[in-house]
C-alpha cells in the first residue's frame, strides 16, 4: 500500500470544488438582493461583497490546517471566547443588549466566536474517549455547552444563544450518544418548559405570544410578522422582478436588509426563485454531509456534521420566522443577510468543512 500523492490541483490547495461552488452561488444571490433591499445603495453591496472577500480568504486560510492541529487550538479557542463573553457583558454595547465589545478600532460580537470554539471543543473533548460516552462525559460536555450558552443568554441574545447551544449539542449527538439519554433530555426539557417560561424576558414572551396570533398587536410586535408574510405570499409564482418589491420599497417591511431579507426575495423572484435558493443552500448540505460520512476520524466526523446541521438550523429557523412558523430571535439568512461577525464565522466553518475534506490521506494499491 501507498499514499497517493496524484491529487488534483484544487485538492492541493485544500479547495473543495462542490462546497465553495455552492457558497459562491448563494453569495451572489445575497448581493443581489441586498442591493434591492437596502433601497439600491451601492455602497451597502459593497461593504457587504468586501466582507464576503474576508471570510472567503479566513475559509481558504482554515482549510491550509489540518483538523488534528484544529483540534488542538480547541481548548484555547474556547477559553478565549469564554474570556470575552466575561468582557462583553461587563464592558459590552449595544443596542439594549451588552452584544458588541470594542478593542480599539475592532468591534466584533465575541458570541460568533463561540458557535465555533464549542463545538470544536465538544469535539476534541470526545475525540478519543470510549463511544457511546458514559454519563460523566455527557455531563462535562453539557457543561462545555451551558457556559457559553448562559452568557450569551444574559447579554441577552436568544437567537445566537440557540445556535450555540445547537451546535455543541450536534455533536454530542453525532458521537453516538444512547437514545435512552435522548429521550430523557426531551423529557426533561418538557417539564421544565413553565420554568423557561418563567425565566424569559418579557420580550421573548411577547414574540411567542405573536406566534401565536400577530395581529393582538399589529402595529407593535406582530407588525413584522404580517408585513413579512404578506410580502411572501405576494411574490407568488415568479415574483414581482427585481427591484420592484413594494413592501421593501415602500417600506412596510422592518429590517429588510437583515433578519427579514427572505421577504424581499420571495417578494422579488417568487416561488421559482426560492427554489433556485433552496438548491444552493441543499448543494452546501449535502456536500457537507458526505464530508462528514467521508471524514477518516472521530473529530473530524463529529465537526463535520456538527457544522453542516447548525449551518441547516440557521435557514430553518429564518425561513421559519419570516413565514411566521417560529418566534422570531434574530437569527440571519446565512450568507444572504446584511452582516459582518456572522458571515464571517460561517465561511470560516466551512474552511473546517474543507480541511476534513482535503486533508484526508488517500491509500491506493502498489
Amino acid at each position: 500500500m501507498r499514499l497517493d500523492r496524484q491529487r488534483p490541483l484544487l485538492s492541493q490547495l485544500h479547495i473543495d470544488p462542490p462546497l465553495v461552488g455552492g457558497l459562491v452561488m448563494i453569495c451572489a444571490i445575497g448581493l443581489v438582493t441586498l442591493y434591492s433591499a437596502s433601497g439600491e445603495t451601492l455602497d451597502t453591496v459593497l461593504r457587504q461583497g468586501a466582507r464576503m472577500v474576508l471570510g472567503f480568504t479566513l475559509m481558504l486560510g482554515v482549510a491550509q490546517v489540518s483538523p488534528q492541529r484544529l483540534a488542538r487550538w480547541a481548548p484555547g479557542f474556547y477559553v478565549l471566547g469564554v474570556i470575552l463573553l466575561v468582557l462583553t457583558e461587563l464592558i459590552g454595547t449595544g443596542r439594549g443588549a451588552n452584544r458588541w465589545l470594542e478593542l480599539g478600532p475592532l468591534r466584533f460580537q465575541p458570541s460568533e466566536i463561540m458557535k465555533l470554539a464549542t463545538p470544536l471543543t465538544v469535539a476534541w473533548f470526545l475525540s478519543d474517549k470510549i463511544l457511546p460516552p458514559r454519563f460523566s462525559l455527557i455531563a462535562i460536555a453539557l457543561l462545555l455547552v451551558a457556559v457559553p450558552g448562559a452568557l450569551i443568554m444574559e447579554q441577552p441574545d436568544l437567537g445566537t444563544a440557540i445556535l450555540v447551544m445547537s451546535a455543541g449539542l450536534l455533536v454530542l449527538f453525532f458521537c453516538g450518544i444512547h437514545w435512552r439519554w435522548i429521550i430523557f433530555s426531551a423529557v426533561a426539557a418538557a417539564l421544565m418548559a413553565p420554568l423557561g417560561w418563567i425565566s424569559m424576558h418579557e420580550y421573548q414572551r411577547q414574540r411567542v405570544r405573536t406566534l401565536l396570533d400577530p395581529t393582538i398587536d399589529p402595529l407593535g410586535t406582530g407588525y413584522h410578522i404580517i408585513q413579512s408574510t404578506i410580502a411572501v405570499g405576494s411574490g407568488g409564482w415568479s415574483g414581482k422582478g427585481w427591484l420592484n418589491g413594494t413592501q421593501s420599497h415602500l417600506e412596510f417591511l422592518p429590517e429588510r436588509a437583515t433578519d427579514f431579507i427572505f421577504a424581499v426575495y420571495c417578494e422579488e423572484f417568487g416561488l421559482i426563485g426560492v427554489m433556485v435558493l433552496l438548491a444552493a443552500y441543499l448543494l452546501v448540505l449535502m456536500r457537507g454531509l458526505s464530508i462528514a460520512l467521508n471524514a477518516q476520524d472521530r473529530f473530524g466526523r463529529m465537526m463535520a456534521a456538527s457544522i453542516t446541521f447548525t449551518f441547516f438550523i440557521y435557514i430553518f429557523v429564518n425561513m421559519g420566522m419570516v413565514t411566521g412558523q417560529l418566534p422570531v430571535v434574530g437569527v440571519p439568512l446565512p450568507l444572504v443577510s446584511f452582516g459582518g461577525t456572522s458571515l464571517v464565522t460561517l465561511l470560516t466553518g466551512m474552511g473546517i468543512l474543507m480541511s476534513i475534506q482535503t486533508h484526508r490521506r488517500f491509500i491506493v494499491e502498489s
